[in-house]
């Protein structure tokens, strides 16, 4: 399986896990506020997430140990040990301030996407939120990252696509919509920041940073919005935990290694499909029906996804991946 391909399969996992988390955040909220579900959803990811490096970090050193390369390192003279320090402070520095830019902006993203499924129904949140797929290319402008026709066009299409997916009455512009309107900005600035960090420090840590900032910050916040009980923190652990667990620590670990082989307007695309697969979720467990309407939103989606990944004329797929880096 080349890079592209595991590439493509990573995103589709997240959009498959993000549909389904859809569920989840609206039964949270059944029995604990919006910011309160971020904040636990965020900081349990994190905390898995430590776990996970921990475990990655004591396999290694085991691995290490076993091969010898305790001896090796003796040998290191004075002035590569001068360099690798150095190196692992930029590395250290790199990650704390990836960190912090993408614990902000997901915060925000995060909080207005669940304020807005109070009013909002899941679908319609789906189809504003996914707006982040025409939003990425747009703001990738403003960042000399170089954008297809293809990729262009399959934008176009993957917004009508959504449109006749999540869509089903009158679209008109409410409190709720604005809401989470503003949200998707952030979405797209997110996918963004993760394409400029994710290649440059080790992924389960950044997204351990990231969350740890904005669960605190989601903590601190989530007062002034109302109050907690325990019966209502207990009865949404089952969401809260398969949020934390899937959503965020698993889903978007994908994320952050799916966007290191792709364009992030491609990458942007292939993960809005968790609009299709919210649908296809709430069916399930919500007893929801595909209309028609809703059928040709799939395929429209599904044409995107294709579209996008076709290289420009007189490039290579390796290098229509690259022109984002």
């Amino acid at each position: 399986m080349n890079s592209k391909l595991k590439s493509t399969a990573c995103l589709f996992i997240t959009a498959i896990i993000w549909g389904s988390a859809f569920v989840a955040q609206k039964w949270g909220m059944e029995s604990v506020l919006p910011l309160y579900f971020s904040a636990f959803r965020m900081l349990i990811g994190s905390l898995a997430l430590f776990i996970m490096i921990a475990l990655t970090n004591a396999v290694s050193k085991r691995r290490r140990a076993s091969a010898g390369t305790g001896a090796s390192d003796k040998t290191e003279t004075s002035a590569g040990t001068g360099s690798s320090e150095r190196r692992a402070a930029n590395d250290s520095r790199t990650l704390r301030i990836g960190g912090l830019v993408c614990g902000v902006v997901i915060f925000f993203a995060f909080n207005l996407q669940q304020l807005g499924l109070v009013s909002v129904d899941a679908g319609k949140t789906g189809f504003i939120t996914a707006l982040y797929i025409i939003l990425v290319p747009i703001l990738g402008i403003f960042l000399k990252h170089k954008t297809s026709l293809f990729t262009w066009m399959a934008a176009v299409i993957g917004v009508f696509g959504l449109y006749f997916l999540c869509i089903t009455e009158d679209f008109t512009i409410m409190r709720g919509d604005i809401i989470v309107m503003i949200g998707a900005f952030f979405w797209a600035a997110h996918i963004l920041c993760i394409d400029h960090f994710a290649p440059k420090v080790n992924i389960l840590k950044l997204n351990a940073y990231q969350f740890l900032i904005a669960g605190i910050m989601s903590l601190i916040v989530a007062p002034f919005t109302g109050d907690i009980t325990l019966a209502g923190a207990l009865d949404a652990a089952p969401a809260i935990l398969y949020a934390a667990i899937f959503s965020t620590a698993i889903a978007y670990s994908f994320q952050a290694y799916g966007q290191r082989g792709l364009n992030p307007t491609v990458a942007s695309i292939i993960m809005s499909t968790e609009a299709l697969f919210a649908v296809i979720f709430g069916g399930i467990f919500l007893h929801e029906t595909m209309t028609f309407r809703e059928i040709i939103g799939c395929a429209l989606m599904f044409a995107a996804v294709i579209l996008a990944q076709i290289p420009p004329p007189g490039s290579s797929a390796k290098g229509s991946d690259a022109d984002a880096a």
